[in-house]
């Protein structure tokens, strides 16, 4: 064993390992030939996303050559891009946002043509033979609009297919998703909301009536709204409709009871005196009925469209998974008896479930980066990994374990108050260097890096995270923080970040730092914070408001809220008035939580990461940022990247960031 300085370690996993291994899986599941379908996002191949098939004796094949990429860009975070009905491939082509149809002959035909509109969350219609599809039509002038849409799969000889305009089934509200079919083909049921608002704040459940030619007869609405949140309307085998709703702390299951008419009276007969007549059932209005409240929450943000946390394994009982405190369960509820059982425990977050009568499928990890996909065998319970991402990155004894820590912070600050008050919870992994070969002398304490996730409505989890492996195995500490405001906590939790935006998630990234160096377990004077997107806000704003950190990685991250408002994107256009406040009204909020306006205050290093094809946060605001700390003498990288967008997928631009960072934190902490 080699004695080394912390932060100075060889580590196994070089960046070239880790970037040309970085696959992410999405969207694991059976389709009714048998056969297992998921997607691949592979960084060696440019982070172009690859549709597999697994057929039932385990043979495995890729459905889509290059250049063909199965993603959709819709909300631009995107989400599921295929379907397979009726054994056919249908998928979101990356590079138009038109629907494809893979034939049996491996070729490929384009089903839409609709250069400004994107697609996602395809749902086979077999009674009327189409596609029924979210999409999100780009107007000239920057108007974007959002609808239900129907795809014709029919053509003839004077229309080709692709010149047929899709059929808007469904417009008014600001956005959609989750379409699901009834089994008999009678009844749409999606979400939709509307801005000011995230899905998560205030999504709503409706059901439309299909007449015979598929055009919608009528819409009514089964549940949620501002304040009590839907989630993942699923029909169940005998056409009974589930889905969560979030109307406290945390979604739970709910099914609709419909509407019933009154019954017709029957006229009294001279025979039949009325006075003896049978009583006439009256019309009762359709409802949504809670089924059971499970431990934990049964659902999560909907960032990226067409992940599924349940699924029907007969008529009478699903699987699901549920979220507590930053760790997944995976339960059976059996809908006659309403109770749940535990299937398994162990897994740290599971981002997709499928199933059918004999198996279970996970994929691990966010629905959109997913590192392993799971089978469960129903019968006996037994676990098989399928896929795994990290299986060939790094030994057991190198592997540093995610340790569950919590820690006080600052109160919130009441409404009126110039400051905050008491003290509040936090929570995050802690993660210890972890290396084999090397060891350090017995007095010294390893630098910390604190990670911010981005969202900010989001999480982190303990799934096993090749970055984090990355500077453990390098002597780093790692701290993976749960601010104020992330998932998988309750919904109380995730509102404190309400109006507190650059204020608690900072204060608990620096308590939990302040924390770990208090306990002795890292070096109160190398620590460093590395975060993307809302993760890189919270970076700099740390850095310009705390002296604590000696060093900050900002990748792709806010530095202007009033730029953000004006240039980001529709999903998250109104989402600044939940996390600061009403824009103009709040203005001074706005400039008083921008670190581009007070960069003056950021005295320590910076380094900074940028995808210049980046529509979520533009370069402008990081290139002013970098430039700002350049003029004054701080030392300041500034590295971007062509062709990368909000998050890296090149395998290329991945290795350069990985190398980069390192060689400048071992430089400005002098290790």
């Amino acid at each position: 064993m080699h004695i080394a300085a912390y932060g100075t370690w060889l580590s196994p996993l070089t960046p070239e390992l880790l970037a040309q291994g970085l696959v992410r899986y999405a969207f694991a599941e059976r389709a009714s030939d048998g056969a297992l379908y998921w997607t691949e996002q592979r960084a060696a191949e440019q982070g172009r996303n690859v549709i597999v098939r697994q057929a039932p004796d385990g043979a495995r094949v890729d459905l889509l050559p290059a250049p063909y990429s199965a993603r959709t860009r819709v909300h631009e975070y995107g989400g599921r891009s295929f379907h397979v009905g009726a054994g056919q491939l249908f998928f979101v082509h990356q590079a138009d946002q038109q629907v494809y149809q893979r034939q049996t002959d491996g070729a490929f035909r384009p089903l839409t043509a609709a250069a400004d509109t994107r697609f996602a969350e395809l749902v086979y219609d077999g009674h009327r033979q189409r596609l029924i599809a979210v999409a999100e039509c780009h107007a000239a002038g920057g108007r974007v609009d959002n609808f239900v849409t129907a795809v014709n799969l029919h053509s003839d000889a004077t229309r080709p297919l692709a010149q047929v305009s899709p059929l808007t089934l469904i417009h008014g509200e600001d956005f959609y998703a989750a379409p699901a079919l009834s089994p008999d083909g009678s009844k749409l049921a999606y979400l939709a909301w509307s801005h000011p608002h995230m899905p998560w704040d205030a999504a709503a459940l409706y059901v439309a009536t299909l007449a015979a030619d598929g055009t919608v007869e009528h819409t009514e609405h089964v549940a949620g709204g501002p304040g009590s949140s839907a989630l993942q309307p699923t029909w169940s085998p005998t056409s009974e409709l589930y889905f969560a709703l979030e109307t406290g702390d945390a979604w739970a299951l709910h099914r609709w009871i419909p509407a019933t008419p009154a019954t017709p009276a029957t006229p009294a007969t001279p025979a039949t005196p009325a006075s003896s007549a049978v009583a006439v059932p009256a019309a009762r209005a359709g409802r949504a009925e809670l089924v059971l409240q499970t431990p934990g929450e049964l659902g999560a943000p909907l960032w990226q469209l067409g992940a599924r946390l349940w699924d029907f394994v007969d008529a009478h009982t699903l699987v699901a998974v549920t979220f507590e405190q930053g760790r997944s369960r995976v339960i059976e509820i059996d809908l006659e008896r309403r109770e749940a059982r535990t299937l398994h425990a162990d897994y740290p977050y599971i981002g997709h479930l499928s199933a059918d009568a004999r198996d279970i499928f996970l994929t691990l990890g966010w629905a959109g980066s997913g590192s392993e996909i799971v089978r469960i065998e129903r019968s006996t319970g037994h676990a098989t990994s399928l896929r795994c991402a990290h299986n060939h990155l790094l030994e057991p004894e190198n592997t540093s374990q995610p340790e569950a820590i919590q820690f006080e912070t600052t109160g919130l600050t009441a409404p009126g108050a110039s400051q905050a008050t008491g003290v509040d919870t936090a929570y995050g992994f802690f993660y210890a260097p972890q290396n084999q070969q090397y060891a350090a002398a017995n007095t010294a304490r390893p630098p910390l890096v604190v990670l911010v996730h981005g969202g900010p409505t989001a999480g982190t989890s303990a799934t096993f995270n090749p970055t984090v492996q990355y500077f453990t195995t390098r002597g780093f500490a790692v701290l993976d923080v749960n601010y104020r405001g992330s998932s998988g906590y309750g919904r109380a939790y995730r509102e404190k970040l309400r109006g507190q935006w650059g204020v608690v998630d900072v204060d608990d990234c620096v308590a939990g730092a302040r924390h770990l160096a208090q306990l002795g377990r890292v070096d109160p004077e190398r620590l460093v914070i590395r975060g993307g997107s809302a993760g890189g806000y919270t970076v700099l704003q740390a850095l310009a408001n705390h002296r604590v950190f000696a060093a900050g990685s900002c990748h792709y991250g806010v530095s202007d809220l009033e730029a953000l408002t004006r240039d980001t994107h529709k999903f998250e256009s109104h989402y600044d008035r939940f996390l600061v406040g009403p824009y103009p009204e709040r203005r001074d909020l706005y400039v008083e939580r921008s670190p581009i306006h007070y960069a003056t205050r950021i005295q320590k290093p910076v380094i900074f990461f940028q995808g210049l094809e980046d529509r979520v946060v533009p370069p402008n605001q990081t290139e002013h940022m970098a430039k700002s700390l350049r003029a004054r003498g701080i030392a300041t990288d500034y590295h971007a990247y062509p062709g990368e967008q909000h998050g890296f997928r090149n395998a290329t631009t991945i290795q350069h960031v990985l190398n980069s960072e390192l060689a400048f934190l071992q430089r400005v902490l002098a290790l």
